[in-house]
């Protein structure tokens, strides 16, 4: 036994032993056989949970933003890894590729197979049926001629593919098992090649409306945007949208009590410059097709419309500003920059609480609607430095101003609230409440592609699991009193059928071809 071994592992030759062009034959058949296609398909899939879990600049550029902030330690090293923008990184792009290259290396070559077997005659019938798992016999007064006539004949009506022999019928139905395999493992690959044209020649980008303003189809009004490999920016559609209303119902009892239950807004568009204006209620998951592109209503959120005024009485800050949520009950979280406010820059950091309460003694929102609407925001002066984010508020040379008694000055304001600030550094002024939606904005060409590769990949699939393959035997001889004897066998090739169905079956094809004959086992 040990010599033996040892032939085998001179006569296999170990890569470092190999050519160049061995050792790529040797590369080339490991890559494409079908255990490294699964071991790609589950790295893939491990490699998009960081997509999931890590907030990504192409879904959420503002929760990256907020993510940074509040890890700056990791940040340099996700960046560099590539994991706030994953399905773009090199290496989830190589497992990608590999994982293409794979698939047709495995597809190619196992089609003819495939076609050969979806093709090939029922096998001749084996010496000694009664050796089957399912088998009968039985002897009767017709001719061997006749008895294979009406068994071929009974095997067509129960859809089998025929072959009469001299002797015998052999009878195969199920072929369509083979082109379930064929189909899923294609479909696979037409699945991966409709993602790959999404991510080549599509787009997505991200903007937050304001309800009563407009945005127009163009890259500078985009909040964030991600293209294609091959995008550019003629592939734009020239369309432009206003969101005219927005209209949110509330859960107002229950355990999800609070919470925004179904939010509608209502947009009025322009497919192209000059063409009519047209109405559109975007809802969740009920996205507006212009041409190819796509609207989504992903999100809302509260605009506080604040007025700064500086020390001199002019208007440093003016307009609806973007609060961000932090919870279901739209607590939310936003900074208000003056920079160009005299005598000095001022800034304010706070929260605002759509419906303000407290709990345990801290302020917080007890209700996503305007039910006691307060803003509270500190107040810093200094140098603001550049606006990095309009969701930060620089603070690393500014300071903060300070009330009567020496602590930070906080404004808790309502609608209509006027304060002025110490050190005649001026008046903010909290105008009234207006709604955000945060709108997303793609094009996915593959998505007709990926969606057919996913329905194929389940009717091969279906066909791989419910069509069962199955063989079935009927051969004639003469006995020594003049009787033809009659044979049957049959076997099930899917290894997981119902034996009692297939004895059901032989035991019907018996019992349709003997007629008035002698049953046997």
């Amino acid at each position: 036994m040990s010599d033996t071994g040892g032939r085998d592992r001179q006569a296999t030759p170990m890569p470092h032993d190999m050519s160049a062009r061995e050792l790529g034959r040797w590369l080339w058949r490991q890559l494409t056989s079908m255990r490294t296609a699964l071991v790609l398909l589950l790295l893939l899939a491990l490699a998009a949970i960081p997509g999931s879990v890590v907030p990504q600049e192409d879904v959420d550029s503002i929760g990256v933003s907020r993510w940074q902030d509040a890890h700056p330690r990791l940040t340099p090293v996700y960046e560099k890894l590539g994991l706030f923008s994953v399905y773009d990184s090199p290496w989830f792009s190589a497992i990608y590729i590999l994982l293409m290259i794979s698939l047709v290396g495995c597809i190619v070559p196992r089609t003819g197979v495939y076609w050969r077997a979806l093709r090939a005659q029922p096998p001749r019938a084996p010496r000694n049926l009664s050796r089957l798992p399912e088998h009968a016999a039985y002897t009767t007064s017709d001719s061997p001629v006749d008895v294979l006539e009406r068994a071929a004949a009974e095997l067509k009506r129960r859809r089998y593919r025929v072959v009469v022999g001299e002797d015998s019928v052999s009878a195969e139905k199920g072929y369509l098992r083979e082109a379930g395999n064929l189909v899923f493992h294609i479909s696979v690959l037409v699945v991966l090649v409709g993602f790959a044209m999404g991510g080549l020649f599509g787009y997505k980008g991200g903007v937050i409306v304001v309800e009563g303003q407009g945005f127009s189809n163009d890259l500078t009004q985009y909040d964030d945007f991600v293209p294609g490999s091959m995008f550019t920016a003629t592939d734009l559609e020239p369309f432009t949208f206003t969101v005219e209303d927005f209209e949110v119902d509330w859960l107002t009892d229950g355990p999800r009590a609070g919470m925004a239950r179904k939010f509608v807004s209502t947009l009025g568009y322009q497919e192209t410059p000059g063409s009519p204006v047209k109405s559109y209620d975007l809802r969740v998951n009920h996205p507006l097709k212009i041409g190819t592109t796509e609207i989504f209503l992903i999100g809302h959120g509260y605009a506080p419309v604040i007025t700064i005024r500086d020390g001199n009485g002019d208007v440093a800050y003016s307009g609806p500003t973007i609060f961000l949520p932090v919870d279901q009950t739209f607590q939310s979280f936003g900074v208000v920059p003056a920079r160009f406010a005299n005598p000095q820059a001022i800034g304010l950091e706070g929260e605002f609480y759509p419906t303000f309460a407290l709990g345990d003694g801290l302020p917080r929102s007890s209700f996503g609607d305007l039910g006691n609407p307060v803003l509270s925001m500190l107040v810093y002066t200094g140098d603001l430095g550049t606006a990095q984010s309009v969701y930060v508020l620089d603070k690393s040379n500014a300071e903060p101003v300070l009330n009567e008694d020496g602590e930070p000055l906080r404004l808790d304001m309502q609608p209509g609230d006027r304060v002025v600030l110490p050190d005649d550094l001026g008046t903010v002024t909290f105008e009234g409440i207006e709604r955000w939606n945060k709108i997303q904005i793609s094009r996915t060409p593959g998505k007709l592609i990926a969606l057919t590769g996913v329905s194929l990949a389940l009717l091969g699939l279906c066909a791989s699991l419910f069509i069962r393959p199955r063989r079935v035997w009927v051969r004639t001889r003469r006995s020594e009193n003049g009787e033809t004897v009659v044979d049957l066998g049959a076997l099930d090739r899917s290894n997981g059928g119902d034996p009692e169905r297939g004895e059901h079956e032989l035991a019907a094809i018996t019992l349709s071809l003997q007629g008035t004959g002698k049953v046997s086992s």
